[in-house]
């Protein structure tokens, strides 16, 4: 088991967010754009979302500690937050990073208070 974590400061999220160009006007699936426009501050939910995507690739990371890089980049729209019925979130992982031997996740909690989100993302590796 390996873990990561990460914390982003929402306001300079948001204003990154709104500019047009950046790493995260592309990091998001349409699904996960959808259900953040639903929530009442949408940028906190993107804000937690994106430390979530950043917690995995740091727990992916340790877990190859030692060895190069997987891969040399990463779309982070291949790595998508999902929210069950009950607001317990996970993260998939695409098919393709599966192939490069990215881990399943085994737990990811997401929060956000104020001016900062933050996720916790434990993968299984053999």
């Amino acid at each position: 088991m390996h873990i990561g974590t990460d914390l982003v400061h929402i306001p300079t999220f948001r204003a990154q967010l709104a500019t047009p160009g950046t790493t995260f006007a592309r990091a998001f699936t349409d699904r996960e754009l959808r259900d953040c426009a639903a929530k009442p501050d949408r940028d906190a939910s993107l804000a937690a979302r994106w430390a979530a995507k950043e917690a995995y690739v740091k727990a992916w990371g340790s877990a190859r500690f030692g060895r190069p890089p997987a891969l040399e980049t990463i779309d982070f729209r291949e790595l998508e937050v999902l929210i069950d019925a009950y607001a317990r979130p996970t993260l998939a992982v695409s098919s393709q990073l599966a192939a490069a031997g990215a881990p399943a996740v085994a737990s990811l909690s997401l929060s956000h208070d104020g001016d900062y989100a933050t996720a916790t993302c434990l993968v299984a590796t053999a």
